[in-house]
């Protein structure tokens, strides 16, 4: 059994997946000392080339090399890296520690080097069901490459995060194999379903959370952080001031407040919202707000003035800075549209249930 021990100075922190930097924010948040060895996200780009394709052409290059080819297929795709811009406005990162495709990097050359490795791979079925049931038969897979930096790199912690689908997905053959895997890696695994609203953070947001710790640092028991109370609502996170265009016309207010036509995937005035998603506000998803209509949303002949339940109402969208803040996040820049900032909020990690777990790990083991 693992003994428990005594606070340190540097954390030495890796992401994949890494979107907007919800690990990077819970270490700062709590005060703690970190170094971002690096980065990795390829901003929902994809590329035409398989992962066989690639390696095949680029047979003949330098790792270097290899890496700049990548890059240069993705510049290729004429597609902005929005994830990228958002993480470097608000991290401190350099181009030397940042990847743009998780599938070409050398986790060798970071051997030792990494204290925890956070990531949460795309769900996705198993390319193939052969005989060994684990390591290689997830070859192909976003997730094979995830586990095969924790082999090379051999963290002493690892966190992976994903939605509770997985539990289920393929008759629950997918999360039969992530197990046996992470079994094979020679750690210790501990796994629990998390929830934000239990960790501080007014949103249901249900996540399955595996942390693994190196055998070597002999950790047999591993408790997850107990639930705390409550005592934030959704209001406390949103702003005073909104300007008026997003406040929704006619067809999206009755939208919103017409269960019979959004059948479920509208919400109004929640003081704990529904899961964020990559979706929302999209075509009236997610959660909104209903208010008061003032003389100038009166005078403003774009925004529709409805009833709600026998009295005057106007619907507007969350903000994408309120969208952020309901994602634990602090002072966040923000330097991309809208229609990004939204999906990049939905496709991130509850700060605060990053927070309760490194806090947790913490009482197991030091960082030196």
């Amino acid at each position: 059994m693992g003994k428990k021990r005594e606070e340190c100075i540097m954390i030495r922190l890796a992401t994949v997946f890494s979107g907007i930097g919800a690990p990077e924010e819970a270490l700062r948040q709590l005060n703690e000392e970190f170094n971002i060895v690096f980065a990795c996200d390829n901003g929902e780009r994809e590329l035409e080339d398989d992962y066989d394709t690639i390696m095949a052409d680029t047979a003949g290059l330098t790792y270097e090399e290899r890496l700049q080819y990548v890059d240069n297929l993705y510049v290729g795709t004429g597609k902005v890296n929005y994830v990228k811009q958002s993480y470097f406005a608000n991290h401190d990162i350099t181009e030397d520690r940042w990847f743009e495709d998780v599938r070409f990097i050398d986790g060798q050359r970071y051997n030792g080097q990494v204290d925890i490795l956070v990531g949460g791979s795309p769900c996705q079925s198993f390319s193939t069901y052969g005989k060994k049931q684990g390591f290689e038969d997830a070859r192909g897979t976003l997730f094979f490459h995830y586990a095969e930096l924790i082999q090379q790199i051999r963290p002493r912690v690892f966190i992976y995060e994903n939605v509770i689908g997985i539990k289920t997905h393929d008759k629950c053959k997918t999360w039969k194999r992530i197990k046996e895997i992470f079994d094979e890696l020679d750690y210790d695994i501990f796994d629990e379903v998390l929830n934000a609203s239990d960790y501080g953070l007014p949103q249901t947001r249900m996540r399955v959370f595996v942390v693994g710790f190196d055998k070597r640092l002999g950790i047999k028991k591993f408790e997850f952080p107990k639930p705390i109370e409550l005592t934030m609502h959704a209001t406390d996170y949103l702003s005073d001031n909104v300007p008026l265009t997003y406040y929704l016309g006619k067809k999206g207010f009755e939208w919103i407040t017409q269960k019979e036509k959004h059948e479920g995937r509208s919400r109004v005035n929640r003081e704990v919202i529904g899961c964020q998603t990559a979706n929302q506000q999209f075509n009236w998803t997610g959660d909104f707000r209903l208010e008061a209509p003032t003389p100038e949303m009166r005078a403003d002949d774009r925004i529709y003035i409805g009833t709600y339940e026998g009295v005057e109402r106007v619907a507007r969208k969350l903000m994408p800075e309120e969208c952020i803040r309901l994602m634990g996040f602090e002072n966040f820049k923000i330097v991309v549209n809208d229609i990004n900032m939204y999906r990049q909020s939905g496709n991130s990690i509850a700060v605060p249930v990053l927070k309760a777990i490194f806090k947790s790990i913490k009482e197991y083991i030091q960082f030196d």
